[in-house]
């Protein structure tokens, strides 16, 4: 199993940036995603989830109007598109899922800074 984040950047209050989780080594379309979060010095929280099929999405109150998840089964990824960042939004961003038996699994992170 291997989930690799990519699209973590610099940005300024209000920008906008899309991030993408490469999935491989296991059936994709049959797991519900997830975007985390983690700000330095505070636990991770939970941020957003997508159903296998792509068809329900729940957010953190956080972010709800302004992050958007998705995924595309045909090519294993799923997706974090973020408007109107918020330096509160600067934090390391992992995908994650979780499988019965082996628990959950997480990428490596992709760091995301908001800052003028």
């Amino acid at each position: 199993v291997q989930l690799v984040e990519s699209g973590g950047d610099s940005v300024q209050p209000g920008g906008s940036l899309r991030l993408s989780c490469a999935a491989s080594g296991f059936t994709f379309s049959n797991y519900a995603m997830s975007w985390y979060r983690q700000a330095p010095g505070k636990e991770r929280e939970w941020v957003a989830d997508i159903s296998s099929a792509g068809d329900s999405r729940n957010y953190v109150d956080s972010v709800k109007g302004r992050f958007t998840i998705s995924r595309d089964n045909a090519k294993n990824t799923v997706y974090l598109q973020m408007n109107s960042l918020e330096p509160e939004d600067t934090a390391v961003y992992y995908c994650s899922f979780w499988r019965q038996g082996p628990g959950r699994y997480w990428g490596q992170g992709t760091q995301v800074t908001v800052s003028s």
